[in-house]
């Protein structure tokens, strides 16, 4: 902040007072005014007044000149938003010249409100004055920043009238604006009807043709431009980039490093943001040493962007050190790489880096929510969740996109195990997309509440909102969850006979599951056989189950066999069939499989279960005695035992995957993770409160049931995820009704 004495200026450092005159002093007694340079190092509000109040004292505030540098200042000063006080300053002045009034013009089409630059302009031609081509493009640019067509239209006849339609410049906010507007036919005539061709109104053009998805005619456009520049350049490869033409992009990129024009900031980002979509990572090292060689090694935009770079490329130790080798970070920066652990399903590192961005003190923004937000999802951290709820109503109320907040908050809460919190934001809110719709059908679906599912369905079509192919995919989960065969049968009718929706994978795999739970496999096996694309999967694993659930060994190899030709590396298949085999008895065909995992490399991927206890998720594996409350969890859980037996428990061992005693098995059984997590969150709470487990794989049979009895023991609600849904354990009951 500026002090004091530096603003006062003497009488004897500077004699003159500006009185009240029709015309302004000389230029140059007033460009040199030492008030008007203090302007230069102000950067904040308050020392602009000061500065003000001292134009005041010399009676500069009498000079239009002062007055529009001043404006001028406070429309375009990096350091605080300053166009209230502009328009204070500009209100004050008896007979603004147009200079002035141009200026007001350029800071509120820059606001967040650019239309005001409109309703400023009509006063102002309201008052006999003339505008001048300094006028319009910044009325252009407000008209195309708020999408004012018709009244873009009007300004054109205006500039037609007062022949400024030969200014470069108008020309060229003309083409911008109509452009902006989707109106790329007018923007061509504009074109084509000037004489006045140069890079910048070929550029204005291409950006048009390109942005709107014409990427040849960009092309053809660009390909017609006498010389071009970087910003011709920059035009054409992020148009190839924005319409997912990455290849393209890195093509003309490496053309345009074989002319004589230099890169710059914006050519960099589209570049290296191409190469991260596209996973060009060796051009990318390229690039970056090309950045390193030329001096745009601290840029902070460019350096953000390697960071989405390498991370998108997998490489997330090196986007990781780009991160920390940072001396200063902006949220863009925070942003990418919460973004980018979420996107590579590191939630943990971003939920972490998240908790560290809020200790220094960074303000989180929209993209933030929506980066953290599946992270808390994933996790199970609802308290965290929670937190960013409250924080969205007090903070974020005039976000762009409010419904994909609310959407995020509603998958989160679902995800949590906290369904009514979802359908209170979901309820909450006054405009739904059709992405909050589905989000709320897919909550009651993996809650097993099929009936919600379908009410929300019904209130989708009575508030006029059409179902997509997502919907139908919601909608059979339902079924799936909740064993309605014939009812999963009507939906997928209706989707291709009324709605006329092409099924997808997703759409057979929840009609081949329904079907195999119902052991009706060659009813399956048809449908496999109608599709118009190859089974995944997820289809094979979803009719292995249904084979270890009836019984049927026969029909498990077959399909075994198919899930191993196009998953020979997952060994999730293996231990389906070794599920399979151990359920018959069969155990020299377990051991066999179990020779020809350890043969291949290949393990088991370990189960493991969290659980978030003050904001703070702690996770648990089969066996684990890392935890610092170690002993005390294992105590709690000799103690679960104990009451499970005197209640009459007699533990499931058909799934321990091993020939052994069944004392044995029983030992093997009692550790597993979700016993853990469980044990800790009752250590861990004060009694009654509620536990919500998140597991990686699908829970036990064995434990399943023990938790139904824990529930009532302890007169506790348990809610468990497993990958594919969720349990509300209560009283002895389970939400599933066993079916799972």
């Amino acid at each position: 902040m500026l002090s004091c004495s530096p603003l006062t200026v003497t009488s004897s450092s500077y004699p003159f007072r500006f009185l009240p005159s029709a015309s302004d002093p000389p230029y140059d007694s007033l460009r040199n005014h030492p008030s008007l340079s203090l302007l230069h190092n102000c950067n904040t509000l308050q020392s602009l007044r000061i500065i003000h109040a001292q134009m005041i004292k010399t009676g500069l505030h009498n000079t239009n000149y002062a007055l529009s540098k001043l404006i001028e200042f406070c429309v375009l000063s990096p350091h605080f938003d300053g166009l209230t006080y502009a328009i204070s300053v500009f209100e004050s002045i008896q007979e603004p010249n147009l200079l002035i009034w141009n200026t007001m013009f350029r800071g509120h089409a820059l606001s967040s409100d650019p239309v005001s630059a409109l309703y400023l302009y009509v006063c102002m031609i309201s008052l006999g004055l003339v505008p001048n081509s300094y006028t319009f493009p910044f009325l252009l640019k407000s008209c195309a920043k708020s999408r004012a067509f018709r009244e873009g239209q009007q300004i054109h006849g205006h500039v037609l009238k007062l022949g400024c339609d030969l200014d470069l410049y108008v020309h060229t906010s003309l083409i911008a604006m109509y452009v902006k507007n989707g109106r790329l036919e007018d923007a061509r005539k504009v074109f084509d009807q000037s004489s006045h061709r140069d890079v910048v109104s070929y550029t204005a053009l291409i950006k048009g043709y390109a942005s709107n998805g014409y990427i040849e005619s960009a092309q053809k456009m660009f390909d017609e431009i006498p010389v071009k520049d970087v910003v011709s350049w920059n035009a054409l490869i992020s148009g190839y980039a924005e319409t997912g033409n990455y290849k393209e992009a890195l093509e003309l990129f490496k053309e345009m490093m074989q002319t004589n024009v230099k890169p710059d900031e914006s050519t960099m980002v589209t570049v290296l943001s191409a190469c991260g979509q596209s996973a060009s990572i060796e051009l990318g090292r390229q690039v970056h040493s090309w950045i390193d060689d030329h001096g745009f090694g601290s840029n902070l935009k460019i350096v953000n962007a390697l960071i989405d770079l390498y991370i998108k490329c997998g490489e997330v130790e090196t986007a990781s050190g780009l991160f920390e080798g940072l001396s200063y970070k902006d949220v863009i920066s925070w942003n990418t790489l919460i973004g980018g652990y979420t996107h590579m399903n590191l939630y943990k590192e971003a939920l972490l880096l998240f908790q560290e961005m809020l200790r220094l003190g960074e303000i989180p923004n929209e993209v933030t929510m929506l980066s953290i937000l599946p992270a808390c999802a994933h996790l199970g951290a609802i308290d965290i969740g929670r937190w960013i709820h409250v924080y969205i109503d007090k903070r974020l109320k005039g976000v762009s996109n409010p419904s994909s907040l609310r959407t995020s908050l509603i998958d989160m809460y679902a995800k949590c195990g906290d369904i009514e919190a979802a359908q209170q934001v979901f309820d909450s809110m006054l405009n739904r997309s059709l992405s909050s719709w589905n989000a709320m059908i897919f909550g009651f679906a993996m809650h097993g509440r099929a009936n919600a599912a379908f009410d929300i369905f019904s209130r989708m079509g009575k508030n006029g909102i059409e179902p997509d192919d997502i919907t139908f995919v919601g909608l059979l989960s339902a079924c799936s969850h909740s064993g309605m065969l014939d009812l999963g049968r009507h939906i997928f009718r209706s989707m291709t006979e009324v709605y006329k929706i092409t099924p997808k994978l997703e759409h057979y795999g929840c009609m081949i599951d329904l079907l195999g739970h119902s052991g009706l496999f060659k009813e399956a096996e048809e449908m496999i056989n109608s599709m118009e694309m190859d089974p995944d999967g997820v289809i094979w694993c979803s009719l292995l189950k249904a084979c270890k659930m009836h019984g049927n060994v026969e029909l498990g190899e077959s399909f075994a066999q198919n899930l191993i030709k196009i998953e020979p590396k997952n060994s999730g298949s293996y231990v389906l069939l070794s599920n399979i085999y151990a359920t018959a008895g069969r155990w020299n065909e377990v051991a066999k499989i179990r020779a020809l995992l350890n043969d291949k490399g290949m393990k088991k991927v370990p189960g493991c279960s969290s659980i978030e206890i003050d904001s703070v998720v702690h996770e648990f594996i089969i066996g684990d005695k890392l935890h610092p409350r170690n002993r005390e969890i294992y105590g709690m859980l000799e103690e679960m035992e104990v009451l499970l037996e005197e209640a009459g428990f007699v533990p499931d061992t058909s799934e321990v995957l091993q020939e052994m005693e069944e004392e044995w098995k029983e030992g093997a059984l009692r550790h597993h993770s979700e016993k853990l997590a469980i044990a800790f969150g009752l250590i861990s709470t004060k009694p009654g409160t509620k536990l919500t487990i998140v597991k990686n794989l699908r829970v036990c049979r064995n434990c399943h049931e023990a938790t139904k009895l824990i529930s009532k023991i302890y007169k506790r609600e348990i809610i468990a995820r497993d990958r594919t849904r969720f349990h509300h354990f209560r009283d002895g009951v389970c939400s599933c009704n066993d079916y799972w």
